[in-house]
């Protein structure tokens, strides 16, 4: 069994499809595999264009991204193929990101596009090119366990992607591959280099890649033109404290940008009303929950049923939880816990799967 790519030997008769964004991490990976003597073949998906997007690096999957992993695979002698999924990424990622913005949620694209035209698209893609199996730059290990293939944390915990990655399903885990799981990223880079790879410099990618300039609310409000209708700043005491020039300019847990000044106490967006275009508010304290009720869990640990912890955001901390059902149940009151968000699962270093966050409760009671 061949470590990095964990096919069969030998190695000289397998086909493996390497999704390319342009990167160094999926390059690197499409050159590491080339050095194993197998068909390697480059895809790349070719997600949007949106004007300023289109000629600057560190995106993902457009413009001289593009052309970046073109000439990898030229320097490395492999074929390279792009197909266009602009349509289906702006229907089911980009649509999706602005729907969750107007109902209140604080959406996670990245989760989605894997969920959908990278992990089920891209999948098959590689099917049909025979491929024996996907390999992609994710910073995640995937680790053979007595019951078949495990997903685990990146060795490089700056680096750890598993939480954008809960959604993988069995099936696909057992046809994907994350050569670069167990390496430090200077040390990607370093493979880049030596390889005399042109990428081997680039910027990593920014986490949203059709948000050019990270102005959430013009991609949501060029998509849907009522987002920027007004309400009230209301406290969870009942208290009207000033107005808002729309709820896609609030996520839950931000204090900045409230503009309601001569408050004794700093205040926190604890909720969104979108029905009645109500941000709510209240001191730190009120961001407290003692538990989420989780949607479409994903479950990839089996018969685990021991202690477990949870991350409620990609950059938290992983906290001692328990699973009852649908119902997600923190030993100690968690806060910023966002609905539209994900609760990933862990046992250690093994990801368990996840859930959507639908609803939170509270750990402290609300007037408003």
């Amino acid at each position: 069994m061949q470590p990095q790519f964990q096919l069969p030997e030998p190695l000289t008769q397998r086909r493996i499809v390497v999704a390319m964004s342009g990167g160094v991490d999926s390059s690197v990976v499409a050159a590491l595999a080339a050095k194993t003597g197998a068909e390697v073949i480059g895809v790349t998906l070719q997600l949007y264009d949106h004007g300023a997007a289109v000629g600057r690096t560190g995106s993902c999957c457009a413009g001289q991204d593009i052309r970046d992993a073109r000439a990898v695979a030229d320097r490395i002698g492999i074929a390279h193929y792009v197909f266009d999924y602009e349509t289906a990424f702006r229907d089911s990622v980009i649509a999706d990101f602005a729907d969750e913005y107007m109902a209140g949620r604080t959406p996670i694209p990245c989760v989605k596009c894997n969920m959908g035209v990278k992990f089920t698209d891209l999948f098959q893609i590689a099917r049909d090119l025979g491929a024996d199996c996907l390999a992609t730059g994710h910073y995640v290990q995937r680790v053979e366990g007595p019951n078949g293939a495990e997903l685990h944390r990146a060795a490089d915990p700056a680096r750890d992607q598993s939480y954008f990655l809960f959604a993988t399903t069995q099936a696909q885990l057992d046809y994907l591959r994350f050569p670069l799981g167990g390496l430090p990223k200077p040390q990607v880079r370093e493979i880049a280099a030596e390889l005399g790879l042109s990428v081997a410099l680039k910027p990593d990618s920014q986490d949203i890649c059709f948000v050019p300039d990270g102005d959430y609310a013009k991609i949501v409000r060029k998509l849907r033109p009522d987002a920027d209708e007004g309400g009230d700043i209301v406290h969870i005491d009942g208290r009207t404290l000033g107005r808002h020039k729309g709820m896609i300019h609030f996520t839950v847990g931000q204090r900045k940008g409230l503009d309601i000044g001569g408050q004794p106490d700093p205040l926190y967006v604890v909720r969104l009303d979108a029905a009645g275009k109500r941000v709510i508010v209240g001191p730190r304290a009120a961001l407290a929950v003692s538990g989420a009720v989780l949607s479409d869990i994903n479950w990839l640990g089996g018969e685990f049923a021991g202690p477990l912890t949870a991350k409620v955001r990609s950059m938290a901390k992983p906290v001692p939880a328990r699973l009852d059902g649908d119902r997600l149940l923190f030993d100690a009151p968690e806060y910023g816990v966002a609905p539209g968000q994900a609760a990933v699962l862990y046992a250690g270093e093994r990801i368990l799967g996840g859930g959507w966050i639908a609803s939170t409760q509270a750990a402290m009671a609300e007037a408003a």
